[in-house]
């Protein structure tokens, strides 16, 4: 099977859908498919239009990490450190992106491909998912963002746990950990990560991106620099069209309808 369209794009009305499509290898990343993944969230950043983005695998996995038996990106990726800076692109890029990002994962999350989802802004799985920090299964350790994710997300200690021990845990432990939003049936999945999706693409994209820029950095932060940051935020926000539209539409007793635009109404 060749793998010309590893990464599927699907965009309905402003919803941009990834979807890593080696179902036949799990959806194991190769080096083409961190370049096209590269290349779709540069698009999703600068393209416009695009307000919420979907993580997804193709089949019965999300992704069970870096395809280490792929050598298709060695000629442009002659040494690991190459192959690395190549890889943190992607991870940076999908840390940036301003816009809402949901990770819906179905089978197993393993290795880059379990960082990759916790690097989205909220994870969707079903109660057959499966969550593995790989790594030092395979002589590794934690990339792909891990070492900075997992401390934060589940505290130094259960990080420990996951990284060095590469333990398989199921949707509820993740769940309870605070690594998995919400778990939905295998029927009710797609519903629900559409029905989120739209709501977050019908928000109003310069607060929701200010939002999540603040909360990304918060935690790395003084309170005194997390009030300075907010008080920036906050002046750009009151620079756009947005928050003129969410006050009439409150007094209209309407929903309102955000465009990100900028400037007084008149």
């Amino acid at each position: 099977m060749t793998d010309e369209r590893a990464v599927l794009i699907e965009d309905v009305g402003s919803v941009r859908t990834l979807t890593l499509n080696r179902p036949h290898r799990k959806n194991a990343i190769t080096m083409a498919m961190w370049s096209a993944l590269r290349d779709t969230l540069h698009d999703a950043t600068y393209g416009g239009g695009v307000r919420a983005l979907v993580l997804t695998g193709a089949g019965d996995a999300f992704c069970s990490g870096a395809d280490i038996s792929d050598a298709s990106g060695m000629a442009e990726f002659p040494d690991p450190s190459r192959q690395m800076r190549a890889i943190n692109e992607v991870v940076q890029r999908l840390h940036d992106l301003q816009v809402p990002t949901i990770a819906k994962v179905r089978g197993v999350a393993a290795g880059a491909g379990w960082n990759l989802a916790l690097g989205c802004d909220l994870v969707v799985a079903t109660p057959q998912a499966r969550f593995c920090q790989i790594f030092s299964r395979r002589a590794l350790s934690l990339d792909c963002g891990g070492s900075w994710l997992l401390p934060k997300l589940v505290g130094l200690q259960q990080a420990k746990r996951l990284a060095l021990l590469a333990d398989m845990i199921g949707a509820e432990e993740a769940h309870s950990l605070g690594l998995v939003t919400w778990i939905r049936s295998e029927a009710d999945i797609d519903e629900f990560v559409d029905d989120l999706a739209g709501r977050l693409a019908a928000g109003p994209p310069t607060a929701l991106a200010q939002t999540k820029a603040l909360l990304n950095d918060g935690t790395d932060h003084t309170m005194r620099e997390a009030l300075a940051n907010e008080a920036r935020a906050q002046t750009i926000n009151l620079s756009g069209r947005d928050v003129l539209e969410a006050f009439a539409a409150f007094s209209e007793k309407r929903d309102p309808v955000f465009t990100g635009t900028w400037g007084p109404t008149g």
